[in-house]
């Protein structure tokens, strides 16, 4: 398996981060763990998103502080994924979307690297003092679920939300 790391999203990766949102959007309507990049016309726009919401004082309503990565392969600079680390949960986290949200895009799935990346973003939580993480994922995903439970999830329980089910799975750190 190839070495995963996780890096913060600038201008240098730009052509690579269009390539990443087109790659998923042929497949799916929304960009798991990117912190809405699918709702930003420009990478410049979304740049200034991940501002905003990176601090309590900037970040829009209803939404809480979050640090989103890169999962970027080592040896080739290739980003297979990205990751949101919610700092704090809100009430609607809570029940669906937890301190951690993940995507890999299809071409990259099946290798391990949602479970690398996970590894690495439970890093981060420790840093910001999270000393219990929640990660959901739809109730159907078992790919989603593997990674989770080889990263320490333990099931809490199975929640309907806007008629979606969510398993809801704790980690201690």
């Amino acid at each position: 398996m190839e070495k995963i790391i996780l890096v913060r999203p600038d201008l240098s990766y730009a052509d690579e981060i269009l390539k990443y949102k087109k790659e998923f959007l042929e497949e799916e309507p929304i960009i798991n763990g990117s912190a809405g990049l699918d709702r930003f016309s420009t990478i410049e726009e979304w740049l200034k998103e991940l501002e905003k919401r990176s601090s309590k004082d900037t970040v829009p309503e209803g939404l809480v502080p979050s640090s989103t990565y890169l999962g970027v392969r080592e040896k080739d600079n290739y980003i297979v994924g990205m990751i949101d680390i919610r700092h704090y949960l809100n009430d609607f986290l809570l029940q669906t979307g937890g301190h951690i949200g993940c995507g890999v895009r299809k071409s990259e799935r099946k290798k391990g690297y949602a479970k690398q990346m996970i590894k690495l973003a439970l890093e981060k939580c420790k840093e910001l003092k999270i000393e219990k993480v929640l990660i959901t994922c739809n109730k159907n995903n078992i790919a989603s679920e593997k990674s989770i439970l080889s990263c320490g999830g333990k099931l809490e329980d199975i929640r309907n939300f806007d008629g979606k089910n969510y398993k809801r799975f704790w980690i201690n750190l």
